[in-house]
């Protein structure tokens, strides 16, 4: 068990209303995070892309997140040719039905291209576009991410396999019950496909870069990022991985997370967290 202290007014009122009655739990939403790694000369040995949300977003405003969001309906299509894992396994390994996994793992994938222009698909099974940073690509990821497209048109009118061999599975966690915007997220990752670099082209950032977790986490303990628990136990699981092949891919065991807001005796607010050691593959 860890506790987490609660920080922002933002979350301090919401935990209030939640212990006085005041708010009904909402079903949280599917959605999918990916944490894009490369190897570097670093602490961890490894750096991963992260990015801060604009100060003005109403929701997590100025947190430092791994690119990520919703599922989104229209990508689930069952005509989009996948390598690697079929829809079947995947849904075996994250635990639900062969639906919520074609939605979460396209969800990945849409997420990171719209968030970073960083694609997991190719023209063949042994192969991933090379640049996707030409003024054709940009608009197909600004149409995306106005909903104006589905991932599943991008891919079928490029002719383009979905490259679920490319992720790897490390986390789930679900948004506590006080929270009014709640999230069931499967956090996966995924090393930069050569050819490709990420940006911060999105209107969703105010800054993105690559970054050794470890000097993340140091910035976090001296109070200069913000970031939420799921991200935090993620970056400190990349740092203990050893390498990059071994953050890149699936944890041998995956719990549910999900925080529990607890009082101590001294009226401080805090998340409980479940956590328990575990290992990859």
């Amino acid at each position: 068990m860890r506790d987490f202290h609660l920080k922002g007014r933002r979350l301090g009122d919401a935990a209030v209303s939640w212990l006085r009655g005041e708010v009904e739990p909402t079903d949280p939403v599917l959605a999918s995070t990916v944490m894009l790694v490369r190897a570097a000369n670093t602490r961890s040995g490894l750096e991963v892309f992260l990015q801060r949300r604009v100060a003005s977003m109403e929701f997590a405003p100025s947190v430092v997140v791994f690119p990520g969001g919703r599922v989104d309906p229209r990508d689930a299509r069952p005509d989009v040719e996948w390598v690697g894992r079929s829809p079947q396994e995947w849904a075996e390994v994250l635990g639900v039905g062969e639906e919520s996994a074609r939605l979460l793992v396209t969800a990945a994938i849409r997420e990171l291209f719209e968030e970073s222009g960083v694609l997991l698909a190719g023209p063949h099974a042994d192969e991933v576009v090379a640049d996707v940073s030409s003024p054709a690509w940009h608009d197909r990821r600004t149409r995306l991410a106005n909903h104006e497209l589905s991932l599943a048109e991008v891919l079928t009118e490029n002719e383009l396999l979905l490259r679920s061999d490319l992720l790897g599975y490390r986390a789930h966690w679900v948004t506590p019950e006080f929270e009014p915007r709640r999230y069931d997220t499967r956090f996966f990752a995924a090393t930069l496909p050569e050819g490709q670099v990420p940006d911060d082209q999105t209107s969703e950032v105010d800054h993105a870069d690559w970054a050794d977790p470890a000097e993340v986490l140091d910035a976090l303990a001296e109070g200069e990022v913000l970031m939420f628990p799921p991200t935090q136990v993620c970056l400190e699981d990349l740092t203990d991985a050893g390498s990059l092949a071994a953050a890149a891919t699936d944890f041998a065991d995956v719990p549910v997370v999900t925080p529990e807001l607890m009082r101590l005796d001294g009226g401080e607010l805090v998340l409980r967290i479940p956590l328990s050691e575990r290992g990859s593959q």
